[in-house]
């Protein structure tokens, strides 16, 4: 998606009529190039972290298609309330925050209609890379990706393996509580700090370990049978 418009000449990052190529910023003066209006940052912005968003829509929703439609409110919400962003280095905890509080709307809205089996979704959409391969937390310059390992030779058994397992945990994560899901995938999935999550989801942290907690505890039971 990208937000309507296009840069206009004369704009911040364009000086004597040749582009300022943003891959050559960093991120926090393209935030605030997009608070001043620029869509070509934002559109960047959009590039960067659309995919991280949606990895978690999709893990709070089990649902494709309602997982896109967040995705997309998420940034138009966004572009149309970055001006009042106060602290520029908060994007993307902000970014989040909208994204998730978002997805318990929807869950609570939710009612008995059909969604996309799990079983169906992609494997790279499910795949759930530990803290520590996951970027996403509050520093500017960490952005989601799915786990590396490209190009390294994997057996077909495993492989098997690991795909049933990835979908078991997917699966048993819908059984935990909203809340608790939120805050156990912004962790464990996302790589938020304890902080970043207390502000995302505007609980104390004392509560957000709890919450983490429990959520492991639950996911521990429920994945017993593969250890």
């Amino acid at each position: 998606m990208e937000a309507e418009g296009s840069p206009k000449a004369g704009a911040r990052g364009w000086q004597g009529g040749r582009g300022v190529s943003l891959d050559d910023l960093d991120e926090l003066t393209i935030v605030a190039r997009a608070q001043d209006g620029d869509l070509e940052a934002f559109n960047w912005l959009i590039t960067a972290y659309q995919g991280g968003v949606y990895r978690l829509c999709l893990r709070m929703l089990n649902d494709r298609t309602e997982a896109e439609d967040i995705v997309q409110e998420t940034f138009i919400t966004a572009w149309r309330s970055l001006p009042n962003l106060t602290v520029p280095q908060a994007f993307i905890p902000w970014l989040y925050r909208t994204a998730t509080n978002k997805c318990l709307d929807e869950l609570r809205r939710r009612q008995r209609r059909p969604s996309d089996p799990i079983a169906d979704l992609d494997a790279e959409e499910l795949s759930m890379p530990s803290s520590g391969q996951a970027g996403g937390g509050a520093g500017l310059g960490r952005r989601d990706s799915v786990g590396g390992g490209a190009g390294l030779a994997v057996d077909p058994a495993q492989e098997v393996e690991n795909r049933a397992q990835i979908r078991a945990l997917a699966d048993l994560l819908q059984s935990v509580q909203p809340g608790l899901r939120a805050c156990w995938l912004l962790r464990e999935v996302h790589g938020f700090s304890y902080g970043e999550i207390a502000a995302i989801v505007q609980l104390p942290e004392s509560t957000v370990r709890g919450r983490i907690a429990r959520a492991k505890r639950s996911l521990a039971e429920g994945m017993e049978p593969w250890r």
